[in-house]
């Protein structure tokens, strides 16, 4: 029998539902709860806590954590949960969909979310704390670094480096070797030459 890790979403908006998608397909984690202040209900089931009852009640021993909070116009609220989690000892998970491409040689940091149909090809590099949105394609060589948002649909060439907390717009397309400077933010449907 295989044993899950407990797992718990840190945000609870429509970025978080699009995670639990993914976390259920991959069946590595059990999803023990949603961390968010604002929400008073369930999601799918799963029991919402709020940060102070999480702190004080829960019983954190051995816990993954996911940012599931999305990121548009700033990652400063990303940044600022994925230190806190890390404060709190909990481990960052790293989250791939069975349903994405990844290159053997990629590498992928922790706490970031690949979600469906993303393609991530030979010697590309995956900082922490990041989301590759759905059916993103990162090709050979491609550098994103910590804190970065690749939205849904992007497609990124060869050897293009983007910098720390920048947000890459809903099917953008970017030139082989450019280079996009940290906290960018690409709007969607941009054509990097």
């Amino acid at each position: 029998m295989k044993k899950f890790k407990k797992l718990f979403i840190f945000g609870g908006g429509g970025h978080a539902k699009s995670c639990i998608d993914v976390i259920l397909s991959d069946k590595s984690f059990k999803i023990k709860g949603i961390i968010d202040n604002k929400l008073k209900k369930r999601i799918l089931d799963f029991p919402v806590f709020t940060d102070d009852f999480f702190k004080k009640k829960v019983n954190k021993n051995n816990a993954f954590g996911l940012i599931g909070v999305g990121q548009i116009k700033t990652n400063l609220i990303r940044k600022k949960l994925f230190s806190e989690l890390k404060k709190m000892k909990i481990k960052p998970a790293t989250i791939i969909s069975k349903n994405s491409v990844i290159s053997k040689s990629a590498k992928i940091g922790s706490g970031t979310i690949i979600m469906h149909k993303a393609i991530i090809n030979f010697d590309a590099k995956i900082g922490d704390n990041c989301i590759i949105n759905t059916g993103a394609i990162i090709e050979h060589d491609v550098t994103i670094e910590d804190n970065c948002h690749v939205s849904t649909g992007v497609i990124i060439n060869g050897g293009v480096k983007i910098g720390a907390g920048s947000f890459i717009g809903s099917g953008t397309t970017i030139r082989e070797n450019k280079s996009i400077k940290k906290n960018s933010i690409i709007p969607m449907g941009s054509i990097i030459k």
